[in-house]
């Protein structure tokens, strides 16, 4: 799943080429997407000026004149700015024509995207009311952390996950981040010092930018607008490396499984 430097990729990629156009159409090849997609956008969207984009957790908020579009990838969707009358792709679903002459189309072979129209304050909608800080953002930081940590015994690595707790860190980035702090992932959130949640906030930041300067991280469908891979694949310390050598001892990497997904971790680096 496309996870918050993909997102970000994306937005970055995206918000030149939409930033200032006025929508002149949308079409809308299946509604049937995580949740169905409104037919009326095609009458509320035409006319209306693309003011900013901007992203909250792993959502893009594409702010109009008169409301905001939540866009989210999904599993395996893809934006991409496209010219005016390309032909449409298999599993193409919606898109949006701009008076530059070229469109934002959106691609997700396995319909879990999204795309949400609210005329209210977007940070209040359901998907995103309730969201912890952003990870890169001022409020993120080691004594965060342990202070909403504290008496949980829950394994950090899930606690890390929780998007109540931080947004957008996803499991790619947790594993990475948690062996950059030296941390085990199945270290009870509760037993990890305020010490080390300094050096694992101060990971997570590294990660994720790291990630977002490298364009995201390619292991399956992910590619950025114009159609490149991610390359943060080639530093993943131990992502999808089990059994590999770790590559800061040597010992090899292991992967167990918490809470239904792979977790990576080095048994010797990590306590």
């Amino acid at each position: 799943m496309p996870e918050l430097p993909e997102v970000e990729t994306t937005r970055r990629g995206v918000r030149a080429a939409l930033r200032g156009q006025l929508i002149t159409g949308f079409e809308l090849r299946e509604h049937r997407l995580r949740w169905p997609v409104s037919r009326a956008l095609a009458r509320e969207l035409p006319g209306q000026r693309v003011r900013e984009v901007r992203r909250r957790a792993k959502y893009l908020l594409i702010e109009l004149d008169r409301g905001t579009l939540i866009a989210h990838l999904g599993m395996s969707g893809s934006l991409r700015i496209v010219p005016g009358g390309t032909a449409w792709l298999p599993h193409d679903h919606y898109e949006i024509a701009l008076d530059s002459g070229r469109a934002l189309r959106f691609n997700d072979p396995r319909r879990f995207g999204s795309l949400h129209w609210t005329t209210d304050n977007p940070l209040g909608h359901p998907l995103l009311a309730g969201l912890g800080p952003e990870p890169l953002g001022r409020d993120f930081d080691g004594d965060y952390l342990a202070d909403r940590a504290r008496g949980r015994r829950v394994a950090v690595k899930q606690f890390l996950l929780d998007q109540r707790i931080v947004v957008g860190v996803g499991n790619i980035y947790a594993s990475e981040a948690l062996f950059r702090a030296g941390i085990h992932p199945r270290r009870a959130a509760g037993r990890v010092s305020r010490e080390r949640y300094h050096r694992l906030a101060a990971a997570v930041r590294e990660v994720l930018e790291e990630a977002i300067r490298q364009g995201g991280t390619t292991l399956r469908d992910y590619v950025s607008p114009d159609g490149t891979p991610g390359y943060f694949r080639q530093k993943l310390f131990v992502y999808e490396r089990a059994g590999e050598p770790c590559r800061r001892c040597h010992a090899a990497i292991r992967r167990l499984a918490q809470g239904q997904r792979s977790t990576y971790f080095c048994p010797v680096c990590q306590t």
